[in-house]
């Protein structure tokens, strides 16, 4: 658990770090326009352009990645449920029906 935490404080960091190259590097954009030098525009879109694109891959890796792991950690709770479910049938039955109980109750109250 900590390990996740520690991965997702890493991905937090890098997105923060690439946001703020991105950021740093329109802004340079925007203020070489004010000075109309064709070749430092240029060079300026050729770099914002790069950093864009790097960005972007990194944010299509890193949602992958999440992807991967969310569905990895879901399917391993679905088979912690489907085990414990047939190792305890009369158990499942009984916390079933309580909770059919309830639900049947509030809807009642309706």
């Amino acid at each position: 658990m900590a390990k996740r935490a520690h991965h997702t404080e890493d991905s937090t960091q890098q997105l923060k770090e690439d946001l703020h190259h991105l950021t740093q590097t329109i802004e340079e954009l925007v203020s070489a326009t004010a000075d109309d030098s064709r070749s430092n525009i240029k060079e300026l879109r050729n770099r914002a352009e790069k950093r864009l694109k790097e960005t972007r891959d990194r944010l299509e890796d890193r949602g992958e990645r999440f992807y991967g792991e969310a569905r990895d950690s879901v399917e391993q709770q679905v088979d912690a449920v489907d085990r414990y479910v047939h190792d305890n049938t009369w158990t499942s039955i009984g916390i079933g029906a309580a909770l059919g109980v309830v639900v049947g109750m509030l809807i009642g109250r309706r």
